[in-house]
């Protein structure tokens, strides 16, 4: 039986992937026709919408040219790992100093929000003032723009966890460190993996943003450029590779939450067949 219901489980997963995977590429020719259609009726002109022909090979001609990879697209996403790996250790240590006490929560927490409230673009020259213009202000800017989903989920996470533990872990005597390693941490891992896979995105738009600033390389000065050379098809073609970098680290961070989270997941199948 179990046999049988493990082949039938994966049958199911397959067939999901595969109606997902046609659902999604018929989505695609149908935006991809009704833009051909918008620009083939010139009903807006050419150098606000590039035709598909033309968004095509300006990707083409960017992935063949090797400048691009190098100096651009690599530049890139190096900001954005390293912002980000930032950001997720700040939040993942932050978030539980926040719930020591209720009181501690109260009086940080504001400032904590205060700080996100503030426009990035509008802090990033002070700090291009203070770190100048190499990779440490790209990285502070990607990492703050990334930091606050990280602490908000960790956080959450955190105080989600079974009280029914907790009170349990208590009758015990545990101290405060082991009630964390052995209940909340285990039980906020869904929260945080879904911080991380927000803030994995929101560093895609920092590292844009802290190289639109005041940057030689990058994706952000390259649309810039092309920006400034009117090359519509070009930042199309930016922007498509901008979009596949954020959906890959979607993708990758999902992956190993799920391996992180496996109990959560099966937790909610069963509900979910009940």
């Amino acid at each position: 039986m179990s046999i049988n219901s493990g082949s039938f489980d994966r049958r199911e997963r397959l067939l999901d992937l595969a109606v997902t995977a046609v659902l999604s590429l018929g989505l695609f020719v149908l935006c991809v026709l009704v833009w051909q259609a918008i620009t083939t009726m010139s009903l807006l002109p050419a150098y606000l919408i590039p035709t598909p022909a033309a968004t095509a090979q300006a990707i083409w001609r960017d992935l063949i040219d090797p400048q691009f990879w190098t100096g651009q697209l690599l530049q890139t996403l190096y900001v954005v790992v390293v912002g980000f790996l930032i950001a997720a250790v700040m939040g993942v240590l932050i978030g539980p100093l926040l719930i020591v006490h209720p009181l501690v929560e109260r009086s940080v927490y504001p400032f904590v929000v205060a700080f996100q409230a503030m426009p990035k673009i509008a802090m990033a020259p002070l700090i291009l003032v203070w770190f100048g213009y190499g990779h440490t202000s790209k990285f502070l800017i990607t990492a703050l723009v990334a930091f606050f989903p990280v602490v908000v989920n960790v956080i959450a996470g955190l105080k989600a966890g079974d009280e029914r533990q907790l009170i349990l872990m208590r009758a015990l005597r545990a101290n405060w460190w082991t009630r964390m390693v052995r209940v909340r941490i285990p039980n906020a891992m869904p929260y945080i993996f879904a911080g991380l896979d927000i803030a994995a995105v929101f560093a895609v738009i920092g590292a844009v943003v802290a190289e639109f600033l005041g940057s030689p390389n990058g994706l952000g000065s390259l649309v810039i450029i092309r920006q400034t050379s009117v090359d519509t098809p070009g930042l199309f073609s930016v922007l498509f590779f901008l979009a596949v970098m954020g959906s890959a680290l979607h993708f990758l961070i999902n992956a190993v939450g799920r391996k992180f989270t496996f109990w959560s997941q099966s937790a909610d199948t069963k509900v979910a067949k009940r």
